[in-house]
């Protein structure tokens, strides 16, 4: 959500940062309403202080036996009466469609953040990790796993396409990313661990944006709940609606969780494999920082789901996105996209975004900073640690050998009982 008084002191700006995300100008239709607005609060006001003057003075009149004053006074009253409900849903009418005008419109992106229509235009800040040199003809996911435990087939039979059935060692490999992803998130980065709802109200969605824009994109139980499609709704909203004390922040959260995405935004959109499924798991970060800490969390985050992808011996790059391709709550974003020899180009495994005070205040979520009687709004950021399906994606493809097993990187293989190679069945 924005900042109304900054449109007012700033429309030309406003226009100019929703125009970088392919927005037309909306400046003028904003403070219309708010002038619409703000003139009807005036008017419902001054008509509420008229009706209680004019009460009063009703009494006084007919304690003097003024009749004529009374009459003129009381038919005044009953007038007001009549017209103050109608300014008060006028007032309701335009305040509901300012709020929704405002809420469709994207967060504004960060001054650093490049210009761009889509993913061609996101800037390359770094490339970590050695590409392996492959012997024989390398492999994509889809070839390899199914030998493995990944069975598209009998997944699509039970619930239908993009979902699969995990059996056997992936599926302790699946349970094995995930632990490993927490312990990493938790004893090497400061992460809380939580156990979050996985069924949330859509005033939770709508704080941390996905409503109401994105809500062919999610699953809707039957009760109005939403599934959650990432636990980054459910862990921002841990501060929804609170005022937190300077000393409570920095607040850092992960949770493992399932995450479900009907993605009716990327229809045709690898249906092959296990790269987009309505089902995977996810060890999600979270924090909530002072404003003046966001700068810096956002490289901690980064670094923090960079250090995953090192430990696995995985190659990888850091992009920064482009206003086209950023999603509508980020400032900033920056994709984590590691190397995949048998698709033979790098694809996202990660997500890190600084999304300011935009969540926040569709959150009502403040602090008091220290010697200070006004609250402000904190800072959200969310990370994805370890997305659980992209990760066995990258690990068929990168550690593949000709015989069709698969060599366990050497941080999971604790996880595994020592298992060292995944064999075809």
């Amino acid at each position: 959500m924005h900042d109304i008084r900054l449109i007012r002191e700033n429309p030309s700006d406003f226009d100019a940062a929703m125009a970088k995300r392919g927005k037309e100008a909306e400046s003028a239709a904003i403070l219309d309403l708010d002038r619409r607005r703000r003139e009807t609060i005036t008017e419902l006001q001054t008509g509420q202080a008229r009706r209680n003057e004019a009460s009063k003075a009703i009494g006084a009149a007919k304690a003097s036996k003024d009749e004529a004053t009374a009459t003129a006074l009381m038919a005044e009253v009953a007038a007001l009466k009549q017209r103050l409900p109608e300014l008060e849903a006028e007032e309701a009418r335009l305040g509901t469609e300012l709020d929704d005008l405002l809420a469709a419109l994207p967060n504004i992106p960060l001054p650093d953040v490049p210009t761009g229509a889509d993913e061609d235009d996101n800037q390359l800040v770094h490339e970590r990790g050695t590409r392996r040199d492959f012997a024989f003809e390398v492999k994509e996911h889809d070839a390899i796993g199914p030998a493995l435990g990944l069975d598209f087939e009998t997944g699509a039979l039970i619930a239908g396409a993009r979902f699969t059935l995990v059996r056997g060692q992936m599926a302790k490999l699946n349970r094995a990313l995930g632990q490993f992803g927490l312990d990493t998130l938790t004893r090497e980065h400061g992460y809380e661990e939580v156990a979050p709802p996985l069924l949330v109200r859509s005033e939770t969605m709508f704080g941390t944006g996905q409503l109401p824009k994105f809500a062919e994109d999610l699953f809707e139980t039957t009760d109005g709940r939403w599934l959650i499609p990432t636990a980054e709704v459910s862990l921002t909203n841990i501060v929804r609606e609170r005022i937190l004390a300077a000393d409570d922040l920095p607040l850092r959260f992960t949770a493992l969780t399932p995450c479900f995405r009907s993605e009716a935004g990327a229809a045709g959109r690898d249906t092959r494999g296990f790269i987009r499924q309505h089902q995977f798991e996810k060890a999600e970060m979270v924090s909530i920082v002072p404003p003046e800490q966001s700068e810096a969390e956002h490289e901690r985050m980064t670094a923090a789901a960079e250090d995953v992808l090192i430990r696995l011996g995985l190659p990888f790059r850091r992009m920064k996105l482009c206003t086209g391709d950023m999603g509508f709550t980020a400032a900033r974003t920056y994709d984590l996209e590691v190397w995949l020899p048998g698709q033979k180009r790098y694809r996202e495994i990660s997500s890190c975004s600084t999304c300011t005070d935009f969540q926040a205040r569709r959150m009502n979520a403040r602090y008091r900073p220290d010697g200070e009687k006004a609250t402000r709004f904190v800072h959200t950021l969310n990370g994805s640690g370890l997305v659980v399906g992209r990760m066995i994606v990258a690990i068929l493809e990168n550690y593949q050998q000709e015989d069709g097993s698969v060599w366990v990187p050497d941080v999971l293989q604790p996880y595994l009982g020592g298992v060292n190679r995944l064999e075809p069945r």
